[in-house]
């Protein structure tokens, strides 16, 4: 079956969409992001404390803007994951995602498969990751590999064992770090981070915050790490301890949960592309080999895309999706709500 798979993330920079084939092999036929403008990712940023009213309308034209975002895509696919839009997360207690799947059922005509996290949290997990599904799909194997994706949030899987966590920040606070300097929306290549000198102290003092010693399971996301996390001001070496900060934290929850004999670590997300982490990376994690999820045929920036769409996939078969080593669940569970769209029956005859 094709499935397309719809994904925005904690940067709020745009949709993401991939078309998978579910196989098998699984393979990723398509991939784009429809990026947001300036204004509507401040709205979006400005949701988790906005009113009811301003939420319930943000619930309709992000799911107009994730239905435009699937009707770009050239590869015809017969079902839709739709992550949405995190704008609130309290894990293990409640999470809210926007963009609505009726919206986006009415535009494309096709089935859409939404609102992942609440039955995890409802089973007793925290809602979040739920990528680790595809992680053992995808990089299964005799292997010993963490899986690692550098989006907004960091977060790892490891593959023997299948734990899974929020290591913390990923790319949010240097990313917000390069907009207030007025460089862009994000480090090009980490050449700001090269550029300027680590603080020390600051880094200590940001690694003595209690998420990085919890153990998992656990997740985390802006309500965490946001500005005032960091109450700086915005300079070139304030983004070189922010790049350090992250891949410190990456590398550190990495070795201390993944334990000993790690062979490779595979990178996706959009901190594949800056080259100063990648190489703080290296270093902290040698001897394992870092490499781009590339070399197996994925591309970084459509990980979480294709694994939504996998999801999806998964609840129209009525088959459990969370890993619950990963998000802390009581037992596995069949993810999301369907919307059916003019499609349903055919493809609910072609399941049966």
């Amino acid at each position: 079956m094709r499935v397309l798979g719809l994904m925005s993330g904690t940067s709020a920079d745009g949709v993401s969409a991939a078309v998978v084939e579910t196989g098998p092999p699984f393979r990723v036929l398509e991939y784009r992001t429809c990026g947001y403008g300036r204004a509507v990712r401040r709205r979006i940023l400005q949701l988790k404390d906005a009113k009811a009213g301003e939420i319930c309308e943000a619930n309709f034209w992000l799911g107009e803007l994730f239905a435009r975002a699937a009707l770009r895509m050239r590869q015809g696919y017969d079902l839709i994951g739709s992550h949405g839009q995190t704008v609130f997360h309290v894990p293990g207690r409640s999470t809210l995602q926007l963009g609505e799947p009726c919206v986006i059922a009415e535009r494309t005509g096709k089935t859409v498969v939404a609102d992942f996290r609440p039955r995890d949290i409802a089973a007793g997990g925290e809602g979040a990751p739920l990528v680790p599904f595809f992680d053992r799909v995808l990089f299964g194997g005799r292997k010993r590999r963490a899986i690692l994706n550098l989006g907004g949030i960091a977060n790892a899987t490891i593959t023997d064992s299948w734990l899974a966590f929020d290591t913390g920040p990923g790319n949010c606070l240097l990313d917000e770090a390069v907009r207030r300097m007025g460089r862009g929306n994000f480090d090009r290549d980490g050449r700001l981070a090269a550029s300027g000198r680590v603080d020390p102290k600051l880094l200590d003092r940001w690694l003595g915050h209690p998420y990085f010693r919890r153990r998992p399971p656990k997740s985390t996301g802006r309500e965490l790490f946001d500005w005032t996390f960091v109450e700086e001001r915005p300079s070139r070496d304030l983004v070189a301890t922010l790049t350090l900060l992250t891949a410190r934290t990456v590398s550190d929850a990495i070795r201390r949960w993944g334990g000993a004999g790690l062979q490779e670590v595979v990178v996706s997300g959009g901190g594949v592309y800056n080259r100063t982490l990648m190489e703080h990376l290296a270093a902290l994690l040698w001897p394992a080999q870092v490499r781009s999820s590339l070399v197996f045929g994925l591309h970084p920036l459509a990980k979480e895309a294709a694994a939504f769409a996998l999801l999806a996939a998964q609840t129209l078969r009525g088959n459990p999706g969370n890993v619950p080593a990963a998000t802390g669940a009581r037992r596995p569970v069949v993810l999301g709500k369907i919307v059916p769209g003019d499609n349903f029956s055919r493809l609910t005859r072609r399941r049966t």
